[in-house]
């Protein structure tokens, strides 16, 4: 399975736990399909829901996590997640969130998603998107 797939599984994963209030682990338990890194996605935005939520309000002015749709607000944690364990490109892991935002929300997701992540990103790495803001190779994070 791709990161793509990965991510997209994880996503749907943690939608259907949102919208049908189920566990995420006996929605996994229905799925075939995940691999270790859609595995890995899923436990640890649970894990940390807490913290992805907060960072998600911060960079998403006039939004709150409960008000943004379940597919926009499960696509940026798994975004986040990827932006603060610093495991993927930046550029690749919000790439791949818009467009999977636009295929499951639409365009205007896809917008919505691309500036949030794009503000997590400048206060995570800094504004040269590359390195982190004390000019290190972003082994720590900022925010």
């Amino acid at each position: 399975m791709s990161r793509r797939a990965s991510r997209t599984a994880a996503v749907e994963v943690l939608y259907g736990s949102d919208v049908r209030e189920q566990d995420v682990s006996e929605l996994m338990a229905q799925r075939d399909d995940l691999d270790d890194y859609a595995l890995h996605l899923v436990e640890h935005v649970r894990g940390r829901q807490t913290e992805l939520d907060e960072i998600i309000t911060k960079h998403s002015l006039g939004w709150t996590i409960e008000r943004m749709s379940s597919v926009d607000r499960n696509v940026l944690r798994v975004a986040v997640l990827e932006l603060l364990e610093r495991d993927v490109p930046p550029a690749a892991a919000i790439d791949e969130a818009v467009d999977i935002a636009k295929r499951f929300s639409g365009e205007d997701a896809g917008r919505f998603v691309n500036g949030v992540l794009a503000a997590v990103k400048s206060t995570l790495y800094g504004e040269g998107g590359g390195s982190s803001p004390n000019g290190s190779n972003g082994s720590s994070v900022a925010g």
